[in-house]
């Protein structure tokens, strides 16, 4: 008698995936895309971590939960070159935890819902997904020294060894209980560049052309995402510590090099600099639409719509030969 499908209760649904360190916001986004493509629930845990529920992505994809996350890290290698660490379990701390307990660079671990409590068992403590260090001490200073003792310790004991709502938790999710949902939740709307000075700047020129650089790679940015602003916000950096910031609408939601560079321009003359010593300025796209939604404006201005095609023509070329090869000229004191 063959065996048949492995019953649906079986099935680890949660997801969570790890990101290398250190992985640039654009490429987690572009992770976090990859995942929408298994399950539209997905929870961006910025900067390097999502979750995903694939329960109702099983009639579609099949209930084999492992090959999702096999097949996700071979697109994220060979469309982004990032390889993931996947966990699979019933609960996100039975997923988190094992994703954890993948060897970089990467590879997934499943672990299915009727054997989570026996696999936490063996596990440090320390190894528990929200069990931090101050708690793990706390409990090895206790004698629990694995997952599979703190199970076995009564609640209320564990109660008073981390407080009552913290000891609640680290105690059911030890049993591998977690009633927690993924809960979709996309990265905040606003993109940003910055750029820090290596000595205290003076020149108006040079932070001009500062700025120019950052509008261009702010611009490209959004571009790349399909994306528009409907506003802008500068912050600058003074010696000493103290900020300056100020955030405008544009007129209306763009992603084009020359809206951005005008209302940039404005918010510098707003600071009303003369003497200031900048250590640093950035600046952030912020409340971002799809390009998509953007109403296309029938244009009579020959010469801007000559330099849209420019600007789409010196994008193609950034794209091929790399960001830096092209751009305007004032941007080289920067650069």
């Amino acid at each position: 008698m063959t065996a048949g499908p492995e019953p649906a209760r079986e099935v680890p649904t949660v997801m969570h995936v790890r990101c290398p360190a250190r992985l640039p916001e654009e490429t987690y986004r572009q992770v976090l895309e990859q995942l929408a493509d298994l399950s539209p629930v997905v929870q961006a845990l910025p900067p390097s971590a999502a979750l995903v529920e694939l329960k109702g992505a099983l009639r579609y994809h099949g209930p084999d939960t492992r090959r999702l996350g096999e097949m996700l890290r071979v697109r994220t290698i060979s469309r982004l070159g990032v390889d993931l660490r996947v966990g699979l379990g019933p609960t996100v701390t039975v997923a988190a935890t094992a994703s954890a307990q993948v060897p970089e660079p990467g590879g997934v671990l499943a672990v299915p819902s009727g054997q989570a409590a026996d696999w936490l068992a063996p596990l440090p403590v320390q190894a528990l997904h929200g069990i931090g260090p101050r708690q793990a001490d706390a409990l090895h200073q206790y004698g629990i020294h694995t997952v599979g003792l703190l199970a076995a310790v009564a609640p209320a004991t564990v109660q008073r060894l981390l407080g009552g709502t913290a000891g609640r938790a680290a105690s059911d999710r030890a049993r591998g209980i977690d009633p927690r949902p993924v809960v979709p939740r996309a990265l905040p709307s606003s993109a940003a560049v910055r750029r820090g000075f290596d000595q205290h700047t003076l020149d108006g020129a040079t932070v001009r052309a500062a700025l120019l650089d950052l509008v261009v790679k702010l611009g490209r940015l959004l571009r790349r995402r399909g994306q528009a602003a409907r506003a802008l916000t500068l912050t600058l950096r003074f010696a000493g510590g103290t900020t300056w910031e100020k955030t405008r609408r544009l007129t209306e939601p763009s992603a084009h090099d020359e809206d951005l560079r005008t209302l940039a321009y404005q918010l510098m003359d707003a600071a009303g600099l003369q003497r200031g010593r900048l250590t640093g300025i950035a600046l952030k796209g912020e409340d971002l639409v799809d390009a998509d939604q953007v109403a296309q404006q029938i244009s009579l201005d020959s010469a801007r719509e000559a330099r849209l095609v420019t600007e789409a023509a010196m994008d193609r070329i950034r794209d091929k030969f790399g960001p830096g090869v092209i751009g305007p000229a004032a941007t080289r004191r920067v650069s």
